[in-house]
């Protein structure tokens, strides 16, 4: 899904309006219909819903959904932060249709703070709707409207945004300055913009609701996406009934070392549990029998090592035959930096035309070499975590998190490859440069063996679907955090581990193929 700034939504509605002639009463009655459906289905239990307008198009907005509330039954208290007056077209007409005082289920209207107790009425409520200020405002709030946001910033009740949280600047990608009303959802139309995405902004659910745009009429010059269960879908479908293991690939992971066997077996075992049809681990002959151990499914291949118990760079002798008919290989889990290991690594990538996952020490062992890292004619996946990415592109991890983007990107396009720059929003960049963002995923999976996890998951998705890398990677890294937030719903954050993943990932698929059918877009919790 497309990441657009305010102002190309607000060309996208022009569009939707004069190109495709959808009028823009239409849009905002619609937009205003999804806040009230959804503050229904995120508070089904709350009777009384207080909402609070601006007079711009985020309070026409907000308007309907207190229409809407009141038709569903809900006792309804709208304040209004201006005189009515002041509102102009769109937010005019709606206003005009609001309920009348004698309306049952009550409906009330309070038009600023001329009533001494209209605040106590208002923030006395069991679900607040913030529709103050939307995309289009500019920080910083005054008045009235840092005033309204003060007052839902210390009210008891969850807080619903319209469209973005009041006082936020919907362009912005790190943190916000000035007031911003705090929200446990946000429910905003056709497309995310940055502030979306990246503004941590509630601690709820974002659901990005469609108000009728074409998708001809969404263009973006960001070059920047979200995933979303929509794009990935198509890849987890039922299996035909003839299946055989050899129609979804053959996993080969190289990795592992003395006390680092977890990491190989780890990847091992999420490539089959992602769905590839068989995964072998190549690893030190003296670890192999403890790989093993792990689990069942896997087949294991001895490679020479060193007197330190890594794989050494004569192994390279034999390792052509293993590798051969491989769908593709893994490389890095458990690796180790040991200079042979490192001197192997370097040559199988460089003489390998099968497809490539590289991580963990795999991308250490291109330090100050990324010149011979490049994926023309294969697809080579790349999958460092920040400290991984600084050295191998000699900046430090700060600057290499100042400009996540603009790092993926360049060196995606550099090299040819697919780049997975692992963190908070993991960014997902392919050769051409666009890059996309993953919005999944919890500080409990900061915890060792999730990237080991995650290596496992690419691998196995791209096995199962070679011709589709690209979106092979996107579904990987997607499933990978949401397997772990389904963790973290169970354990909480300090409780999780890596392995938790593994067993969760069945669900993930299930919960993919269920929200990619729903009307919304749902990013975060």
């Amino acid at each position: 899904m497309k990441i657009v700034t305010s102002a190309e939504m607000r060309e996208i509605d022009r569009v939707t309006s004069e190109r495709f002639g959808i009028a823009s009463l239409t849009l905002m009655e619609k937009a205003g219909s999804a806040v009230a459906e959804f503050a229904l289905s995120f508070c089904p239990a709350a009777k009384t819903f207080s909402v609070v307008c601006g007079k711009g198009n985020n309070g026409g907005d907000g308007f309907v959904a207190a229409r809407k509330l009141h038709e569903a039954g809900r006792e309804v208290r709208l304040l209004l932060l201006a005189d009515p007056a002041e509102l102009r077209g769109d937010a005019a007409t709606k206003f005009a249709r609001l309920p009348t005082k004698s309306a049952a289920p009550p409906f009330a209207v309070f038009k600023g703070w001329g009533e001494p107790k209209s605040a106590q009425a208002v923030f006395a409520c069991d679900v607040l709707i913030d529709a103050i200020l939307g995309s289009g405002f500019r920080p910083p709030v005054s008045g009235a409207y840092a005033e309204a946001i003060a007052k839902i910033n210390s009210a008891s009740a969850p807080v619903i945004a319209v469209d973005i949280p009041s006082g936020a600047d919907v362009d912005v990608m790190g943190e916000q300055t000035g007031a911003v009303a705090r929200a446990d959802a946000i429910v905003t139309f056709t497309a995310p913009r940055p502030a979306h995405i990246f503004g941590n902004l509630s601690s709820g659910p974002t659901v990005i609701a469609p108000i009728g745009s074409p998708d001809e009429a969404i263009q973006s010059s960001l070059n920047l996406n979200v995933i979303t269960p929509r794009e990935i879908a198509p890849l987890i479908v039922p299996r035909p009934r003839d299946s055989n293991k050899g129609m979804y690939g053959h996993v080969l992971v190289v990795g592992g070392s003395l006390g680092k066997t977890g990491a190989a077996a780890m990847a091992g075992f999420s490539a089959l549990r992602a769905g590839a049809g068989l995964a072998t681990v190549a690893a030190p002959q003296s670890v192999l029998w403890v790989i093993a151990g792990y689990h069942p499914e896997l087949m294991t291949e001895p490679l020479e090592e060193t007197a330190a118990g890594t794989i050494a760079s004569h192994a390279l002798k034999g390792f052509e035959q293993i590798a051969e008919q491989k769908t593709l290989l893994a490389i890095g889990p458990g690796i180790s930096r040991h200079p042979e290991t490192s001197e192997f690594v370097r040559e199988v990538v460089r003489q390998s035309k099968t497809s490539i996952v590289l991580d963990a020490d795999g991308v250490n062992a291109f330090e100050g070499r990324a010149g011979e890292l490049n994926g023309r004619g294969r697809t080579l996946v790349l999958t460092p975590h920040p400290g991984e990415m600084a050295r191998l592109t000699g900046l430090s991890t700060p600057a290499i998190q100042r400009d996540r983007i603009n790092v993926a990107r360049s060196f995606a396009r550099e090299h040819e490859l697919i780049l997975v720059l692992k963190g908070d929003r993991t960014v997902v960049a392919r050769p051409d440069g666009e890059v996309w963002v993953n919005a999944t995923g919890n500080p409990g999976m900061a915890t060792g063996g999730t990237g080991d996890i995650l290596t496992g998951i690419v691998a196995g998705m791209l096995a199962q679907n070679p011709k589709r890398e690209f979106e092979a990677v996107l579904a990987a890294v997607y499933l990978h955090g949401l397997a772990g937030d389904i963790a973290r719903e169970r354990l909480g954050e300090h409780s999780l581990v890596a392995t938790d993943l593994v067993k969760t990932l069945p669900e993930a698929f299930s919960r993919v193929r269920s929200e990619a059918a729903g009307k919304w877009v749902r990013i975060g919790n």
